[in-house]
């Protein structure tokens, strides 16, 4: 695949930014991409490995070598079909994926790995601009119909995929625009929103129904959904993580998501009463995720006096920990593009009190340093460094700290079985509730994780729901290789 000496004449070439002084004044995505040469240059460096391990990297079990290989010979629709054969939406993954195929190259032992998601987002814009990607409604109709509830990566892929096979299919979305969390949790700097929208279309002229503002079990009723032949659920984890701090009502304390759903609604001229603003504030993001790295994007823009951002692991060492070898996901600091706008980091951090004045609006945060005691056979222990406590203006708090799970409204409706951490139960590979034609799929079976397992669940539980219905499925599977390097 690719060049067979591709890879020692050229070296890796990513694609560079804009000017941070440029890109803060506005909500545009600021890459700027590598001409044609330079992305086909890029495809040739791929090793033609015997075992190519990145397949087992990504979730998806894309098959990277041979679009790979089309790109360096210049076969950019091939490329293209190979792409979509196992992917809905190379435009997303291409965008925010992490790209765990790249950690697992194994050209990424010895030297800088391919840049795959580079080229995977490349080669899907160019099959949109030269018109490849076309809507494909099935020839028939079986008669049965789905339901699908969520409109983020799972749902769209398990719609695409039930509606392929010929079901009539409904999703169900209870935000005002389809996406989910693509939508309104990712900021438009990292995927400009019109990226949705052409696929969308495409959805739709496929034969898809959308239904927004849409929410089941509160202003839709279960027995509708209960009108359909099978339902997949696939609504997310967004049951969102607080902290039990004192303080933590004051007026200031903000969880992220609200901030950031805010931010892209006044991007494209919606209403937002009473908008979070860190404009003026001195602002300090807690958690150190994507979601955390997206606040801080977030508040640069808007004009903070100083973003900090706090985070109560270690600070991750700069090259692959020794504890996650290749082709592992690698222990190992990430500093974003919005990172690198301005952020004070901070590490083995805990914040202790949220200090608000009379009024209830928050002045301050109150902090510790801590550290973590290992201890064989038992859980780590979160030690306090005694007299290390702080004070830190803080005019804005923005909890980045993740979900515990998806909301309980339609397991407690349908009556589907929760596990301990209220995900929804469904077996990986059946994908089925204990109710026979209702399955789940994504952040609500799984828990929070990646978009590209958000899309394999969506595909392989349409998959399930096929068999279900039909006795029998054309649709595509595959084994999920993707856990060999505890990718989760």
């Amino acid at each position: 695949m690719g060049k067979v000496t591709g890879f020692k004449e050229f070296e890796r070439k990513d694609e560079s930014y804009k000017a941070v002084e440029e890109r803060v004044h506005n909500y545009n995505e600021f890459t700027v991409p590598l001409n044609e040469t330079e992305i086909t240059e890029q495809g040739s460096r791929c090793m033609d490995c015997g075992i190519p391990f990145c397949h087992s990297g990504c979730p998806l079990g894309n098959l990277i070598p041979d679009f790979n290989h089309m790109v360096h010979q210049g076969e950019w629709q091939k490329a293209s079909l190979i792409l979509h054969s196992t992917n809905n939406f190379p435009e997303f993954t291409g965008r925010l994926c992490p790209a765990p195929c790249e950690k697992a190259c194994v050209l990424g032992i010895i030297e800088d790995p391919i840049s795959i998601e580079n080229i995977e987002k490349n080669i899907v814009e160019r099959a949109f601009k030269e018109g490849w990607i076309k809507p494909q409604p099935p020839k028939t109709r079986t008669g049965k119909t789905v339901a699908v509830v969520g409109s983020g990566p799972a749902g769209l892929a398990a719609a695409q995929q039930l509606n392929r096979a010929g079901h009539t299919v409904t999703v169900f979305e209870r935000d005002d625009e389809v996406g989910g969390l693509l939508r309104y949790g990712i900021p438009n700097f990292k995927m400009e929103k019109g990226i949705i929208d052409r696929r969308v279309a495409i959805l739709k002229a496929e034969g898809i129904t959308f239904k927004v503002n849409a929410n089941v079990g509160v202003n839709v009723s279960i027995d509708e959904l209960k009108a359909f032949d099978a339902i997949t659920l696939c609504g997310g984890a967004t049951q969102r993580r607080s902290l039990p701090t004192p303080g933590i009502d004051a007026d200031g304390v903000v969880q992220a998501m609200d901030f950031l759903t805010q931010q892209t609604k006044v991007v494209f001229g919606k209403e937002v009463k009473d908008q979070v603003l860190a404009t003026g504030k001195n602002v300090i993001v807690i958690g150190g995720g994507d979601t955390g790295s997206d606040c801080v994007g977030t508040s640069n823009r808007q004009g903070a006096t100083s973003v900090a951002n706090f985070e109560i692991m270690p600070k991750p060492p700069g090259h692959r920990s020794p504890t996650t070898p290749w082709p592992y996901w690698p222990l190992q600091l990430k500093t974003s593009t919005s990172h690198k706008e301005g952020c004070e980091r901070n590490w083995l951090i805990n914040t202790k009190e949220f200090i608000k004045d009379k009024n209830g609006k928050l002045t301050a945060l109150k902090t510790v340093n801590v550290e973590w005691k290992m201890v064989p056979g038992q859980r780590p222990q979160l030690i306090e460094i005694e007299g290390s406590e702080k004070i830190w203006p803080c005019d804005l708090a923005l909890l980045a700290l993740g979900f515990t799970g998806p909301e309980a409204t339609i397991a407690e409706q349908l009556g589907i079985e929760t596990d301990a951490r209220s995900n929804y139960k469904a077996e990986y590979g059946s994908y089925q509730t204990n109710i026979p034609n209702v399955f789940a799929a994504g952040d609500m079976r799984r828990g929070q994780s990646l978009i590209v397992w958000a899309i394999s669940e969506g595909r392989e539980a349409a998959r399930q729901v096929d068999i279900f219905l039909m006795g029998k499925s054309d649709l595509p599977s595959k084994d999920m290789a993707g856990d060999l390097v505890g990718i989760q």
